[in-house]
């Protein structure tokens, strides 16, 4: 059977994929290695992880380890959720990804993808996920890395060029996003069809169909509705100016571009704003009433349903050989005309027990192309000024973010970059 590490077990995902994964009668006699560097976290997640087997009443074998080098021998999958410095939305580091760039004008939602708190979480963090892959390749060569950690396109991307592991980047906005289109228009879910290709945070329905018929007409006519836009202002907008609709979040969509988080008088009627992460960290196995701490003690059940995350099927699929078919972040050969070769880009794939294989998608519409493009060029900075250990290269690219360049000159873009690299000093101590 399957041996599973996973990399970040104290994070939300470990526990939901650890549930999806006991949840194929296939899967439930693996191998499960769960690996924290915070043992206040690894602890209670394999007692989670233990009560899940015990739960499914099932062979499954749980180890645990702060080093991941004494777990790791031998895996079949390398699932990563990871994030260095602290927790990913809260505590010092975070809080100046925010607030540095909200002195200078920049305001983000949710800083973790691109812009100034994207560029800088990108810096942080791959160095980690560089040295997880290279331990891979040492020990377990021929396994899948799964990433869930974002930066997700420039982490893969980075990957991907520095190193001979597989890897493939999942999220859920795919078929997030197609659920909440479904409800838009009033369609049962499971009757929607979609063709989705882009880059990560950045992806587009190409296709759009309801029991086979074009959906898109109807889609047109629910955004006219006060209320149904109203809960998605922002990709409302860019669908009614750019004609297909995106597959991130209005507030994670808003900080991509440079036409929504510029000034009060656009974000208000959008209902965008600015939110002061929390300088203390704070994770859910820290918080004093933490459900997860009762469900791990057999206090209260824990739901054994598998979810939408494709991280389970992907190695159902690939241990029984029954394809699955999902989207994913892969390098771009060949895949879309129109983008980078190389990058990292979301696009459909199958999968089965002979591995990960990418669609060709061809060209995106012109004007889609050239949205991802304005965030693959802060993307390939950042990854060159990882693997290049480049400072000035880190500079370029957060002068090329969009939001940043549409607020700021030049000077403050130099100015913010300097004291964000100041406060995180000890992280950035590698670039020269």
């Amino acid at each position: 059977m399957a041996k599973i590490t996973m990399i970040g077990a104290g994070s939300f995902f470990c526990q939901r994929l650890l549930v999806d994964i006991m949840s194929y009668p296939e899967l439930r006699e693996s191998t499960i290695a769960l690996v924290d560097i915070n043992p206040d976290h690894l602890e209670p997640a394999t007692r989670y992880a233990r009560r899940v087997v015990e739960l499914h009443g099932t062979g499954a074998k749980i180890l645990s380890d702060t080093d991941r080098r004494a777990v790791m021998e031998g895996s079949d999958f390398v699932i990563v959720s990871i994030a260095v410095g602290g927790p990913a939305y809260s505590g010092p580091l975070f809080h100046a990804d925010k607030m540095i760039p909200k002195k200078y004008g920049v305001d983000q939602s949710v800083a973790d993808t691109l812009a100034p708190g994207g560029i800088f979480r990108t810096l942080r963090v791959a160095p980690e996920l560089l040295a997880i892959a290279r331990d891979m390749e040492e020990l377990c060569p021929g396994a899948l890395m799964i990433n869930y950690t974002n930066p997700m396109a420039t982490l893969c991307w980075a990957i991907d060029k520095a190193t001979s592991i597989k890897t493939v980047g999942l999220c859920h906005s795919v078929q997030g996003t197609s659920k909440q289109l479904a409800g838009y228009i009033g369609a049962p879910p499971e009757e929607i069809a979609y063709w989705v290709a882009g880059i990560n945070h950045m992806s587009w329905f190409l296709d759009f169909k309801w029991n086979g018929e074009d959906a898109y007409p109807l889609l047109r006519q629910a955004m006219e509705d006060p209320e149904i836009y109203a809960k998605d202002t922002v990709r409302f907008e860019m669908f009614r100016h750019f004609d297909y609709f995106v597959t991130e979040s209005t507030r994670h969509m808003s900080e991509y571009v440079p036409y929504f988080r510029k000034r009060p008088d656009i974000m208000e009627p959008l209902g965008l704003e600015f939110k002061e992460p929390n300088p203390e960290p704070v994770t859910r196995w820290s918080k004093e009433d933490s459900p997860l701490l009762r469900q791990a003690a057999g206090e209260e059940p824990i739901n054994l349903k598998g979810s939408h995350e494709y991280a389970s099927h992907i190695i159902h699929s690939s241990v029984t050989g029954e394809p699955f078919r999902f989207n994913g972040n892969v390098p771009n050969r060949g895949l879309i005309d129109n983008l980078p070769e190389g990058c990292c880009v979301e696009v459909p794939c199958l999968v089965d027990n002979t591995g990960v294989h990418p669609c060709v998608v061809g060209e995106l519409p012109g004007q889609l192309a050239g949205l991802n493009r304005s965030n693959i060029a802060v993307q390939q900075m950042t990854v060159e000024a990882v693997l290049e250990e480049d400072r000035r290269k880190a500079y370029y690219a957060l002068a090329l973010d969009p939001l940043t360049s549409a607020v700021c000159s030049l000077p403050e873009i130099e100015g913010m970059f300097e004291e964000m690299m100041s406060a995180q000093s000890d992280w950035m101590a590698y670039l020269k």
